[in-house]
């Protein structure tokens, strides 16, 4: 659905705006977020590394290249996902507390190890979704256990973790067609105020695979869109914009050209 491309371009938009950020990526086994980082190269040490004693967290954590508030914890390809233990995942957490103003939290496809100790010690969670029934459908299942498996729904007299949800791959062409659910019907059934509307857009698979978050990739409506969610993340009144990338019309194609 575009969670590790969503933290990328979250984290890269918080740290432009001078605030010190980390994103640590949780998916043991299959990491991605420093491919999508441009970092993959820059990895030393990783999350289990540092839980297990056998480095030190200076020594895992990246600084971007781009952005010099902007840090990377890795995931391990090597370990299997029971190397997260909650002890460990909160010592980790605990110590990044006291060098970063956000810490955000890349959490790996399904409600495996590495999700729930990607959400148990959250404070807030951007549940990341696409206009799709069986997405919105897993969606919902998550924000089930943000209110019942996660330390906040565990301690008694605690406010709930904060939910939103960032709705990605929106596609105006699809959703007027009935291919795609409407924001509408997305609110409704997930029941969260709504973070954001990422379009679908080849800046994201561009930005990708040449390794940066595509809020640094020049201007497209996908990066214009990750902007409007980070000013609503940290309390910005900002309207809710549904963009669209443009697509070539039929004329443009038959000249080998873009509009």
């Amino acid at each position: 659905v575009g969670k590790t491309t969503s933290t990328a371009s979250l984290g890269a938009a918080l740290a432009q705006t001078g605030k010190r950020v980390a994103l640590v990526d949780f998916d043991v086994g299959l990491r991605n977020l420093d491919l999508v980082m441009g970092a993959e190269r820059r990895v030393v040490f990783d999350l289990v590394n540092v839980i297990q004693g056998t480095a030190k967290l200076s020594q895992a954590l990246i600084r971007d290249k781009r952005l010099e508030t902007l840090f990377l914890l890795p995931a391990s390809q090597t370990r299997d996902k029971d190397a997260l233990t909650k002890e460990g995942v909160e010592k980790v957490l605990d110590e990044l507390k006291t060098e970063f103003d956000y810490i955000i939290c890349d959490s790996p496809a399904g409600i495996e190890r590495g999700a729930q100790m990607a959400m148990y010690f959250a404070d807030e969670a951007v549940v990341v979704t696409n206009p799709e029934v069986s997405s919105v459908r897993d969606s919902d299942r998550v924000l089930g256990l943000l209110s019942s498996q996660t330390r906040r729904a565990e301690t008694e007299g605690a406010d709930p973790i904060k939910a939103q949800v960032l709705l990605t791959r929106h596609d105006s062409a699809r959703i007027d067609t009935g291919e795609m659910m409407t924001v509408e019907d997305v609110l409704e059934i997930l029941a969260v105020p709504l973070l954001g509307i990422v379009p679908e857009s080849k800046a994201v698979l561009r930005a990708s695979n040449v390794g940066t978050p595509v809020i640094l990739d020049g201007p497209s409506n996908a990066a214009a869109a990750y902007e409007d969610a980070v000013a609503r993340l940290i309390g910005e009144e900002v309207e809710m914009r549904v963009l669209a990338e443009r697509r070539p019309n039929l004329f443009h194609r038959l000249l080998g050209r873009t509009a």
